[in-house]
């Protein structure tokens, strides 16, 4: 049996462009698991395997590789940092046990940093931080621990300070050691010395270190004691407090260096092995009934108990589907059968692999704290369990952001039908976050997404990696629609045809509700005036109408039914009946609710040079956008804005027009609004042009 105490599941996250993949290379050339270093801006790094992503330069998809470090097996997983891709850091942080955020030395705490921080501090991951890139222009490592603080609301603990600004650093001081470690220009990460603290920065050390004691003996009274009479703990002692306070979210150890350098990347890796908790140290899963409610059980991480196991991505490749799983308790061989939870099939576990990018190793088994791909499984998807047959239970599944953007494609001929139909099955199983629809009037395909670059990639891989050409239409926005006013109502249905009819009659209430609290159903019906067994179907009549709402036939959010009176006949009365009754009922009285279009509001970030501000400002303003901050950094002006998602079309063309091509931005959802008269118009227009076609 493993030793899990020498287990680091791993994850590498940042914004874009702060050097995550960059980082993961080095600590793989570290480790000994690559012997050439490959670059992202070449188009080779290691864990950018994807034609789309060597291109761009960019992570879409999260990579698993296995190396080891000082007696210890990491499990590492390199995330994108592109907004429209945060599915992927989503779901690897939730099988994780620790983390590296990886901040860049001159850019800051960017957008994407906040997002990705935010879901690791709803996973409860523990983390590390790198400061990366310190060679870099207007690289500044005190500036960004400020903002790590203010910004994220996060204690920063520092371990080791930069020797040298800018494009004169050239290595770090060790603050527990006292030791500065200082490489050679010769790229090499392993050419360095170790030197003595440089003189004009020993008063400079004294404080940072004497920082970094008193905040660490805090998470242990004996050592607290010691240090108050004067005693400082052994450096043992130390790092026990800093891991203990680590694995308790109470702040983060803090590095820095320049991965593309060569620089630092070994006291990351040593602060991985040391303050990282393993898989028995994090708090324990919890299970939950097939309903998503808590049953109070939780997985023990422990190789003998029963399996239970987290399907968190799906991958297409060359040899079938792969299943990235992660094993919480249980061990799994080769050839035994599992239950999938979800869906109450058995699945048998064929081919195991570890994975290292794009390429494997087969293991003929695996137990809990691995992270392994299994080859083949049918009906698995991501965020389903797989549990023993004879002890099945389930674990907290995830929970995708719904896609707020649309594009029409069509095929050429039937033959491309045909094929499109069995890339998208493939693709929607890999991503979650990319929902297809098929408008069964006009036959046209809908596919859904996070933004115009992730539904730009699926177009992309639909050509490249399927053979399948497509017809795109233009971007349509998800709108919504809402009620803003409370009626009263009845509804009768009546039906007879000979023989038994049909009969229900319900009085309701239709009022709107807060923000965000979707569709709420009440019964208040008392007396038996409607049969318990009737109120679900009127329920369901409502449910099953509010994807269609009275304005332009978009989805309903927001509102509330309260089923307070009605009647029934002893004979001519069934679930049906209610049911019919519901329906009409909903399309008699919506239109009476003062039916609202919303529209998505997007939180937009951008990041330009002072001299653009002026134009970035009024552009964003005639796009009816509301500016809420800006925020001045060292090199650019960072621009807070919330802007509606159908006036962001097209919006990275203008940018650059306004700034010479030195802007970037970048967005995600906020919340749905009520969409001004104007639009509300527009839309209908749009609606009704593409119904009239569809007639055609």
């Amino acid at each position: 049996m493993k030793d899990l105490s020498k287990y680091r599941n791993i994850g590498i996250f940042a914004h874009v462009d702060a050097g995550k993949t960059t980082t993961t290379e080095r600590i793989l050339k570290l480790t000994g698991k690559i012997h050439k270093i490959g670059e992202v801006h070449d188009g080779a790094a290691t864990t950018d395997f994807m034609e789309q992503e060597q291109e761009r330069g960019i992570t879409i998809q999260s990579a698993a590789t296995t190396c080891f470090w000082d007696g210890h097996q990491l499990n590492i997983i390199d995330t994108p940092g592109h907004v429209d891709f945060t599915i992927e850091v989503y779901r690897s942080l939730k099988v994780l046990d620790g983390g590296v955020g990886v901040f860049c030395g001159s850019g800051g705490v960017e957008p994407q940093s906040e997002t990705n921080w935010r879901y690791a501090n709803d996973s409860k991951v523990a983390r590390l931080i790198f400061v990366n890139k310190l060679d870099r222009l207007g690289a500044d490592f005190y500036r960004v621990v400020d903002q790590i603080e203010s910004a994220l609301d996060a204690k920063p603990l520092v371990m080791v300070l930069p020797i040298g600004t800018e494009a004169d650093f050239v290595g770090v001081v060790d603050l527990l050691t006292r030791k500065a470690h200082v490489w050679d220009d010769s790229g090499q990460p392993e050419n360095f010395e170790v030197q003595e603290v440089p003189e004009d920065m020993k008063e400079l050390v004294e404080k940072y270190r004497f920082e970094l004691i008193e905040t660490a003996v805090e998470q242990d009274d004996d050592a607290m004691e010691q240090y108050l009479e004067g005693n400082e703990p052994d450096i043992d002692t130390i790092k026990a407090c800093i891991r203990k306070g680590t694995r308790d979210l109470v702040f983060f150890p803090t590095f820095c260096g320049s991965a593309f350098k060569n620089k630092g990347v070994q006291q990351v890796l040593d602060g991985v092995v040391a303050y990282l908790p393993d898989p028995t140290e994090v708090p324990p899963q919890p299970e939950v009934d097939l309903e998503g409610h808590e049953t109070g059980e939780f997985v023990v991480v422990d190789a003998s108990k029963p399996v239970r196991a987290l399907a968190f991505k799906i991958m297409e490749d060359r040899f079938g589907a792969l299943t990235f799983t992660r094993i919480y308790s249980g061990t799994i061989n080769k050839g035994d059968t599992l239950i999938n939870t979800a869906t109450g099939k058995t699945e048998r576990i064929g081919r195991m692999v570890e994975m290292h990018a794009n390429d494997r190793t087969i293991v003929d088994s695996a137990q809990a704290g691995d992270i392994v791909a299994m080859v083949g499984l049918k009906g698995v998807r991501t965020g389903h369990t797989l549990a023993d047959t004879k002890a099945p239970a389930t674990l907290e599944p995830m929970v995708f952001p719904d896609p707020v953007i649309s594009i029409a494609v069509a095929t050429k001929d039937k033959a491309s039908s045909e094929k499109l139909s069995t890339a998208l099955g493939k693709m929607i199983a890999e991503d979650p976050s990319f929902h297809v629809e098929v408008d069964q009037e006009s036959g046209e395909t809908i596919l859904k997404g996070m933004g115009e670059l992730h539904l730009d990639i699926k177009v992309d891989i639909l050509r490249r990696s399927h053979g399948v050409e497509v017809e795109v239409g233009a971007p349509q926005v998800a709108y919504r629609e809402t009620v803003t006013q409370a009626i009263d109502d009845n509804y009768t249905h009546k039906k007879q045809t000979g023989g038994s009819g049909q009969f229900a009659k319900i009085a309701y209430r239709i009022e709107p509700t807060e923000p965000g609290e979707g569709f709420v159903f009440e019964s208040k019906i008392i007396g038996g005036k409607i049969p318990k067994e009737f109120i679900p179907a009127v329920e369901k009549g409502f449910k099953l109408m509010k994807e269609t709402g009275p304005l332009c036939g978009f989805p309903m959010l927001d509102f509330k039914v309260v089923l307070n009176d009605g009647a029934f006949h002893p004979v001519d009365s069934s679930q049906m009946a209610f049911e019919i009754a519901a329906k009409a009922a909903f399309r008699q009285s919506m239109s009476k609710a003062g039916p609202q279009l919303l529209e998505p509001i997007m939180k937009v970030d951008v990041f330009v040079p002072e001299a653009s501000v002026g134009d970035v400002i009024g552009d964003l303003n005639r796009r009816r956008g509301m500016v809420n901050a800006q925020e001045k950094g060292h090199a650019n002006v960072r621009v807070k804005a919330e802007v509606p998602l159908s006036e962001m079309f097209g919006y990275i063309g203008d940018l650059r027009s306004a700034t010479s091509g030195r802007g970037q931005f970048s967005m995600e959802f906020s919340n749905y609004a009520p969409a001004p008269r104007n639009i509300l118009e527009k839309v209908q227009a749009e609606v009704a042009e593409r119904e009239a076609a569809k007639k055609k």
